[in-house]
């Protein structure tokens, strides 16, 4: 049995990892690494390994950066199942047609400018056609029910309690006669956030592929991000400005948009128009009504204290799919939250509202979740004071804020404590951290070992082990 590592090793997105057992070839996700536009494409263009000799896919959950070459993979000859959790397949089914129409659109805007400049025109890398395709390969199971993707292996999902539908992957393998157990974690979430459920330990783990994103860091409390909320929110008020929220379309924007709506009830904040503007949200948010089986207790509570409230419907807050009610909001002229996609600043309407909002002091640019290197969002969050947008430079002028307590990843705390419930119900032998910069899976890995783990690892892209 062999582990191959091809994406978010040492680096956080394009989740890909590849296991070969009893000549079969099982991929644990396909996400879109984000990173320099070129480098990017390339590498989500040109997979190292031929897609038709891939078996099934297994994906943990919907976020683009563990699904988002999916369709790419299927347009290359991949025709096998394509497993995951019934949110996640929902969640899929907008969010890959809404990834290859953002592709298009983008490369249309860019190729205006350069068919003037007499430049070589772009492609996307997929279209939504090749979405669609993609989508007919889904087969979707619930939490806890066990499924054999392929023969000797026995597959179940546990909540990872990070995004709906999001999970934690056990593999029950006989490798030629031995009995081993492969846990793939996903994103795992944090306890006592609202909406989801905190996540389930594993059990019997010999081997754990693990996600390291917060390795080395802590987050602040919720109940300091909620504060933070209240005071941005408050002082763009002050200050007649808009706050813009880049934001993930699935799972961050309902947990933002949930705690406004608490904000706003309890009078912590002055009634302020709330828009958010991304069609993908708008049909996520749908999606979320649809699955309140997964909804903690606080949450269920708030839908039936009075009057079975929406927690993501309320007077305030307006969702907008239509284009030009999107660029209507560029006319604004009293203060606003608007929350837009996608959460790292790479693509989407959140770069008309960053070209458009960026250069003035009285605006607010408010980051609620991680921004990977060489991405936009992460230069502005650096301090950059000129970013490029659309190819155009623009000065950083409006006030630039980071909550941490937002964060649907678990933190260095929240990791291991998570592998110590792991170590608790078995005696895993080797830990592979992926899903992190190199200093954030290190620090990680420094401490698992301390914690007892005989054996970590932090593979580098391109790197095999054998189990």
């Amino acid at each position: 049995m062999e582990l191959e590592f091809w994406g978010a090793a040492q680096t956080v997105t394009g989740s890909m990892h590849l296991l070969r057992v009893n000549g079969y070839n099982i991929l644990l996700d396909c996400g879109l690494y984000h990173g320099r536009r070129k480098e990017a494409f390339e590498r989500n263009k040109n997979f190292p390994f031929d897609p038709k000799d891939i078996d099934v896919l297994i994906l943990s959950h919907a976020h683009i950066d563990h699904t988002g070459n999916v369709p790419t993979l299927v347009q290359q000859g991949y025709d096998g199942p394509i497993w995951s959790t019934s949110a996640t397949r929902d969640l899929c089914a907008i969010m890959l047609r809404d990834s290859a129409h953002i592709q298009e659109s983008d490369v249309e805007y860019v190729n205006k400018k350069r068919a003037r400049q007499g430049k070589t025109l772009f492609e996307p890398l997929y279209t939504q056609d090749d979405a669609l395709e993609a989508l007919t390969l889904f087969q979707s199971i619930g939490y806890g029910r066990p499924f054999m993707p392929v023969a000797g292996v026995q597959a179940i999902y546990r909540d990872a309690g990070h995004v709906l539908g999001s999970a934690s992957i056990t593999l029950d393998i006989d490798d030629n006669g031995q009995q081993k157990r492969l846990v793939f974690s996903g994103d795992i979430g944090r306890k006592n956030l609202p909406i989801l459920r905190d996540p389930q330990p594993v059990e019997g783990a010999d081997f754990i592929i693990m996600e390291s994103t917060y390795g080395q860091r802590y987050h602040e409390s919720p109940g300091q991000a909620r504060a933070d909320l209240k005071q941005a929110v408050r002082e763009a008020v002050d200050r007649n400005g808009k706050v813009i929220i880049p934001s993930f379309a699935v799972g961050r924007t309902q947990e933002i948009v949930y705690a406004l709506h608490q904000l706003l009830e309890s009078n912590e904040i002055p009634e302020i128009d709330i828009f958010v503007d991304s069609p993908l949200a708008v049909n996520a948010t749908e999606i979320f009504r649809l699955h309140p089986e997964v909804y903690d207790r606080e949450t269920i509570g708030f839908m039936n204290d009075i009057g079975r409230r929406d927690p993501f419907g309320f007077e305030c807050v307006r969702y907008i799919r239509n284009v030009n009610e999107s660029k209507a909001l560029n006319d604004l002229t009293k203060p606003a939250v608007i929350i837009s996609a996608s959460g790292m600043c790479e693509a989407g309407r959140i770069l008309h509202h960053l070209k458009n909002n960026i250069t003035n002091p009285r605006n607010t640019i408010l980051f609620v979740g991680y921004q990977a290197e060489n991405t936009l969002g992460r230069k502005i969050l650096e301090g950059q004071p000129v970013v490029p947008i659309f190819g155009e430079e623009y000065k950083v002028k409006a006030k630039v804020i980071k909550i941490e307590g937002y964060s649907a990843h678990a933190d260095h705390n929240g990791l291991l404590n998570w592998l110590k419930a792991a170590q608790e119900r078995g005696d895993p032998r080797q830990l592979f951290l992926v899903h992190g910069e190199l200093e954030s899976s290190n620090a990680l890995a420094q401490a698992a070992r301390e914690q007892g783990i005989p054996q970590v690892h932090v593979p580098a892209r391109g790197e095999s082990f054998a189990l």
